[in-house]
């Protein structure tokens, strides 16, 4: 029973926890805010449009895909970097997934799971003390 206290205690580590959480987000939500940078924002533009909003607010992808990523993973205003990416993650899902909400894919799981991932992941970034990497 003592190994296992020691190894409790040892690995009781929240700050390294959320350091981890912070850096896989924003290292992977970075890639589709490089994508956006290296192929454009058009077919954003054509869905807002669509939905009689002006096309300007494709603009707004870079932040919520670049910027905010960006600033997830180098802990730079952390809470409201994640809180911006969850708003583009709603965005998103409204232009583009909303139809598919409760569908499911071939494997039997939500359609939108990937979306749901990221932004119930992020949520507890909004309310955590932002975690230096060391």
């Amino acid at each position: 029973m003592p190994t296992y206290h020691y190894l409790l205690n040892k690995f009781d580590q929240p700050d390294s926890g959320k350091l981890i959480l912070r850096i896989m987000l924003g290292g992977i939500l970075i890639f589709h805010g490089i994508h956006k940078a290296l192929y454009g924002v058009d077919e954003i533009s054509v869905m807002l449009t669509s939905f009689g909003l002006p096309a300007f607010l494709s603009y707004g992808v870079y932040i919520g895909e670049l910027i905010a990523p960006a600033m997830i993973l180098l802990g730079v205003l952390t809470r409201p970097a994640a809180f911006f990416v969850m708003i583009n993650m709603i965005m998103a899902w409204l232009l583009a997934d909303a139809s598919s909400t409760f569908r499911l894919d071939e494997q039997g799981g939500l359609a939108i799971e990937g979306l749901l991932f990221y932004f119930f992941l992020l949520w507890p970034l909004c309310f955590w003390e932002p975690v230096s990497m060391p």
